[in-house]
């Protein structure tokens, strides 16, 4: 079965919304090397629509461009990119189709497929049901060391999300490079039992 990778920027206090406002001084070569490993080994992107009106409104010009960031541009133009959206797309950036069909069914028809990792960047509320829907494998957080303080938060209201810290990783910028899995639930424990451990 193919592993679905999501791969968000995230503030101390949880904030996922419009990181181009406050992501970009903590960029360095170690975050884009940790990008780039990530989405790279992706041969699928699985993108909300808002994430891929900014992706096709960007990484098509750059690497049409040629600069620095042209041969990622490249690997993200190359890989099948699928859109998910409730209204029908005209799409002008290369290997983009609409996702058909109900998310949760559609998303397990596509890990069962033949192919290799599926990617994700951004699409927080793409994010949040897969992880509801246990179809999220893996969530890389890179969690900045700023409270942005107003904004669409990660997790919102509702039942708890148990995670497994797979990897951890300091940047020389402060960003920490998280690596979560899906985890059982740790059950219902109170002060009386951590007590008895302890004792």
């Amino acid at each position: 079965m193919r592993k679905i990778t999501a791969q968000l920027f995230i503030s101390l206090d949880g904030v996922v919304e419009a990181p181009d406002q406050w992501h970009f001084p903590y960029f360095n070569e170690e975050m884009g090397a940790a990008v780039y490993a990530g989405l790279s080994k992706a041969d699928t992107l699985l993108l909300g629509r808002k994430t891929y009106d900014s992706f096709a409104g960007a990484w098509p010009a750059r690497e049409e461009a040629g600069d620095v960031d042209a041969s990622f541009a490249k690997v993200l133009g190359d890989a099948r990119k699928i859109v998910v959206s409730r209204q029908r797309l005209e799409f002008t950036w290369r290997n983009s189709e609409l996702l058909q069909g109900d998310l949760v069914e559609a998303v397990t028809a596509l890990k069962n497929e033949p192919g290799g990792p599926i990617g994700m960047s951004g699409s927080v509320s793409v994010v949040r049901q897969l992880l509801a829907a246990g179809l999220l494998d893996e969530l890389h957080l890179m969690v900045h060391p700023i409270a942005v303080r107003k904004g669409m938060r990660l997790f919102d209201e509702g039942e708890p999300v148990p995670l497994r810290l797979v990897s951890s990783e300091t940047f020389t910028t402060g960003v920490l490079n998280l690596l979560y899995a899906p985890a059982p639930s740790p059950g219902t424990v109170g002060y009386d039992d951590v007590k008895e451990r302890m004792s």
